[in-house]
C-alpha cells in the first residue's frame, strides 16, 4: 500500500481523529467532487452508531436470555404503570416497531414467562398484554443494569454535549416523523 494510502487507512482506524466515514468521505471526495459529501457524514455516522449501539445493548439482555427487542416490550409494560398491561396497538405504539415484531416479542415473552396474554374485559374480542410478577422483576432488576450500560456507551461525550446531541437529535426527529 503506498503512503498516501496507509495514511487514510490510519485515520479510518481513529488516528488523528478520523473514523471509517472519513474514509469513505475522502474517497467520494476524490471519485466525484462535484458532490457534497456533508449528508452522507451525518447519516453515516448515525447509522454505523446505531450499530455499533445495537450491538452494545444486546449483549447485556443476552446475558439475561432476553432477545432482540424483548427488554423494549417489558419496559413498555413496565413504564406504563399498574397494572402494567396495553393492548397489542398500544404496546405496538409504544415500541415503535410493527405489530408483526411486537407479535413474535410477546410470543417468545410468554412462553419464558415474562408477560400473559389475557382476553380484555371491556371487548371479548380484544387482547391484553400484561406483565408478570416475573417480568416485572427482571425489569426492574434490568433497568439500572442497562441504563449503566447507556451511559458507558456515551462515556465520550460529556453531560452537555450528550444534552446538545439529544436536542439536534431530537430535531431531526420531529422533523422526518412528520
Amino acid at each position: 500500500m503506498d503512503a498516501d494510502g496507509a495514511d487514510r487507512a490510519d485515520r479510518a482506524d481513529g488516528a488523528d481523529g478520523a473514523d471509517g466515514v472519513d474514509r469513505i468521505v475522502a474517497q467520494w471526495a476524490v471519485e466525484r467532487p462535484d458532490l457534497d459529501t456533508g449528508p452522507m457524514s451525518v447519516i453515516g455516522r448515525i447509522h454505523r452508531l446505531g450499530a455499533l449501539l445495537d450491538g452494545g445493548l444486546r449483549t447485556v439482555f443476552a446475558q439475561v436470555g432476553l432477545g432482540n427487542g424483548d427488554f423494549d416490550v417489558l419496559a413498555s409494560l413496565r413504564r406504563s404503570g399498574a397494572p402494567y398491561r396495553l393492548t397489542p396497538t398500544q404496546l405496538t405504539a409504544a415500541v415503535m416497531v410493527t405489530s408483526g415484531a411486537v407479535t413474535k416479542r410477546v410470543d417468545r415473552l410468554e412462553k419464558a414467562g415474562l408477560v400473559s396474554r389475557t382476553v380484555s374485559a371491556e371487548d371479548g374480542r380484544g387482547r391484553l398484554i400484561e406483565l408478570t410478577a416475573g417480568g416485572r422483576a427482571l425489569v426492574d432488576r434490568m433497568l439500572g443494569v442497562h441504563w449503566a450500560n447507556e451511559d458507558r456507551l456515551l462515556g465520550a461525550l460529556s453531560a452537555q454535549e450528550r444534552d446538545q446531541l439529544a436536542g439536534l437529535l431530537r430535531k431531526l426527529l420531529l422533523e422526518l416523523e412528520e
